[in-house]
């Protein structure tokens, strides 16, 4: 399945250092979980983290949930011990922090090669510094084993000096950046986080935004916040409904030799499909793995 195509609607983070979470993390209607060894865990728990997250990857029981491993960046004294420790872990990604140029992407590429990684086992990259937007073109082209970005809104408007607006304008340049450069290249790319856990409304209005810039998901800091996201960037109803009627129209137009076709007024080419069958293929995807409810813990 294309990186782009799978569903990502909710990916939460889970701190490595409590184990209580990593395991309710397996009940949870979340599409991504990304287990972290960076920013949620203390300085003296660093080593406990990486342990019960390896631990709880080899038990598996996180069902359809793609389970991503945050390490620490290769700058500190714990990053090259959890690359090495993640390079034949079991999880479906690795995510690196705060990267900034494309020999970064390379550099994490030969050490988990070396520490017996498979060419597969997925690379994604934190974007959460000015230059590192700077650099997004390069970034997302250093490496085949790329699959996605993922966006640090948080310390990105720490370093900016911005704000944390409803519209988040003082970084909607670095965002289209990385939105450039990800579709650009066929990455997957997940929004920022939404900090204000009591504040509901700038949560769906965040999420919305996100679709509407063209994110395929959203990061998410808590539980609570898994139900706004999944429903915001699942594929609605009405969307639904006319991709599966441009798919219909533009078979039987083909079948006349034709190339072009009106639904609802509207011109649809071959492009208008492509998207149509992408929006399908998702909501079907979604509705499989929903089988079961969120409980689903087979591995």
């Amino acid at each position: 399945m294309p990186v782009t195509a799978r569903p990502r609607r909710s990916a939460l983070y889970m701190p490595g250092s409590n184990a209580r979470a990593l395991e309710k993390a397996k009940g949870l209607d979340a599409d991504v979980l990304i287990l972290d060894l960076e920013d949620a865990v203390a300085p003296d728990a660093k080593d406990l983290a990486r342990d019960q997250v390896l631990a709880a990857v080899a038990a598996g029981g996180f069902g359809r949930r793609e389970v991503l491993i945050r390490v620490n960046g290769l700058d500190t004294p714990w990053g090259h011990a959890d690359l090495a420790a993640v390079a034949r872990s079991g999880a479906q990604g690795v995510l690196i922090p705060k990267v900034e140029s494309a020999e970064a992407v390379r550099q994490a590429d030969r050490l988990l090669a070396a520490q017996g990684a498979t060419n597969d086992l997925p690379l994604w990259v934190m974007m959460e510094t000015a230059l590192g937007m700077l650099n997004a073109r390069e970034i997302a082209s250093a490496s085949p084993r790329l699959a996605g970005m993922v966006l640090g809104t948080s310390d990105l408007a720490k370093e900016l000096h911005a704000q944390h607006t409803p519209m988040r304008l003082p970084m909607i340049t670095a965002l289209g950046l990385c939105l450039l450069a990800a579709r650009a290249h066929g990455l997957a790319i997940l929004d920022g986080v939404h900090l204000d856990l009591d504040d509901d409304a700038g949560l769906d209005a965040s999420c919305r935004q996100g679709v509407e810039l063209g994110f395929d998901g959203k990061t998410l800091i808590h539980p609570k916040q898994l139900t706004a996201a999944n429903a915001a960037f699942a594929p609605d109803a009405a969307s639904l409904d006319r991709a599966c009627r441009i798919i219909a129209a533009h078979a039987e137009a083909m079948a006349q030799g034709k190339a072009v076709v009106l639904v609802d007024g509207r011109l649809v080419e071959a492009l208008h499909v492509a998207e149509a069958h992408r929006l399908v293929a998702l909501a079907e995807v979604i509705g499989t793995s929903a089988v079961g409810g969120a409980d689903r813990t087979s591995p």
